[in-house]
């Protein structure tokens, strides 16, 4: 078993050799717009990085067939790489398959033997069955098709005493869990997301943002009149700007305002229980330029092995974060080549595909993951499932292609310390600047090292004792004598 461990250790050491003398420099890079891909180190600057994605095609209504895309708002992708796009202008769905290949256009529904239609919808959900939810915005209603597009239910001006008396009910974006709760979220709703029973009556809301308040502005309230608190800016929730579903029902959410978290990851009770322990909590970007401004996260799409990626209006870009809050990689921006949008609304992740809705051109840009994002996807994805020597090996891989990619190293230290490497893993932590794992790894190494010389330190120290009682005797022993001489 320790021989099979030394190997292990052994690889990943030639690993990080090959990585010191075979080591790939990549171009340098800004973060103001002027290169799509690059990295933050643990100081927070931006550094070199190689592409994870590239742009391999663009997706128009001309390509299907079909009418241009007029203002699209929304993109939903299944399982099984199905890809939904809602058209919002056109008032329609267009269904595509895994190759981007025109399969239906869902443009109207039946209700009570007449047709209905679309009105400015907004948000478009697909659940596993195939049943499509649609946030018909203009109508203030979700309407709920099933696989072959015939009407389900129509959730409408929902009846609570939660909600004003004025409050009218406009949806911009809905998801269903398996549970066939809907989760709404309407424009001018501070309180969170809206909750759906699966009869379609309101439940309540969940998951509202904290009031970020202006300590100066709060102070100064105390002091004014009531005919000057009236002019002055309520403390009002920030309101969310998109969500999405995992696989075990847990809603990720994005905010607008960066406010202190702008991603959540919501559980039942509406707790925020996202893990932020990489170099910076993920936010999009850490520097910007007055012209920007900081990062506006607009969307989120939730992947496999808790991986998930989010949408910056400001600059075009997807951030890619790790279930543990670590980045993982940057790309896309504003611009005219390819890779660049005008106005990106929407992304979506179909297997190792990332795709953009542009709503100003009408298209979606497809984005392949490169051999370097792979190697990193498949490191997390190995580590997610507990294979620590894969880990090890395709993270070494992944920091050989990139150098500057610190979280490299702490992918490496964490496998190495679920192998019972506790010094190995303790360096690496330490190259990562993984402050609590090299803690913790150095702790465990203390321990083990203990253990395993516990039984001599303890010989060489009653040994020690026992030689300094010995030694004492026969000095005292020889004081006696000589004193009985001296008499």
């Amino acid at each position: 078993m320790r021989a099979s461990t030394r190997n292990k250790r052994k690889w990943i050491i030639i690993g990080m050799v090959c990585l010191l003398l075979f080591g790939h420099e990549a171009p340098l890079v800004n973060a103001d717009g002027t290169s799509d891909a690059y990295h933050y180190s643990y100081w927070g600057e931006a550094v070199p990085a190689p592409a994870a994605y590239e742009a391999t095609a663009i997706i128009t209504g001309r390509k299907l067939n079909t009418d241009a895309f007029k203002e699209p708002s929304d993109l939903h992708v299944t399982a099984d790489e199905r890809v939904f796009l809602l058209d919002s202008g056109n008032g329609r769905i267009i269904e595509m398959d895994r190759n981007f290949k025109l399969v239906r256009v869902i443009d109207s529904f039946e209700r009570e033997g007449q047709p209905d239609h679309f009105n400015n919808p907004r948000g478009l959900y697909v659940t596993d069955k195939g049943h499509l939810l649609v946030a018909d915005s203009d109508n203030q209603r979700v309407v709920h098709l099933d696989e072959l597009g015939q009407l389900v239910n129509i959730v409408a001006e929902p009846q609570s005493d939660l909600l004003r008396a004025d409050f009218q009910f406009k949806p911009i974006r809905v998801v269903m869990d398996k549970g066939e709760r809907i989760y709404v979220m309407a424009e001018g709703v501070f309180d969170g997301f809206m909750e759906f029973n699966a009869d379609g009556t309101f439940s309540s809301f969940i998951g509202a943002n904290r009031v970020q308040v202006d300590p100066v502005e709060y102070l100064w309230k105390r002091f004014a009149t009531r005919e000057q608190r009236s002019q002055m800016v309520m403390f009002t929730p920030t309101e969310f700007t998109n969500l999405d579903m995992d696989e075990e029902g847990f809603i990720y959410a994005t905010s607008g305002d960066r406010g202190k978290d702008p991603i959540k990851k919501l559980n039942a009770q509406g707790t925020d229980i996202l893990r932020r322990e990489g170099y910076q909590p993920p936010q999009g970007d850490m520097m910007y330029t007055t012209e920007t401004g900081p990062s506006r996260l607009i969307d989120v799409d939730v992947g496999d092995s808790d991986m998930y990626s989010v949408l910056d209006a400001n600059t075009g870009r997807v951030f890619t974060y790790n279930g543990d809050g670590y980045l993982l990689h940057i790309f896309g921006g504003i611009g005219n080549r390819q890779g660049q949008f005008n106005t990106p609304v929407a992304l979506e992740r179909a297997g190792e595909r990332i795709l953009v809705l542009d709503k100003a051109l009408g298209e979606i840009t497809v984005f392949q993951t490169t051999e370097y994002g792979r190697t990193l996807h498949d490191a997390v994805r190995s580590y997610y499932n507990g294979d620590e020597d894969k880990s090890s090996l395709l993270f070494a891989k992944a920091a050989e292609m990139n150098a500057n990619l610190e979280y490299a190293y702490a992918g490496i230290g964490k496998a190495l310390l679920r192998q019972k490497e506790y010094a190995d893993s303790a360096q690496y932590f330490k190259r990562s600047m993984e402050r609590l794992g090299y803690s913790k790894a150095f702790l465990l190494f203390r321990k083990e090292l203990m253990r395993e010389h516990f039984s001599w330190m303890m010989s060489g120290l009653f040994l020690a004792v026992g030689s300094l009682v010995t030694v004492m005797i026969v000095r005292r022993q020889k004081r006696r004598t000589t004193n009985a001489g001296v008499k």
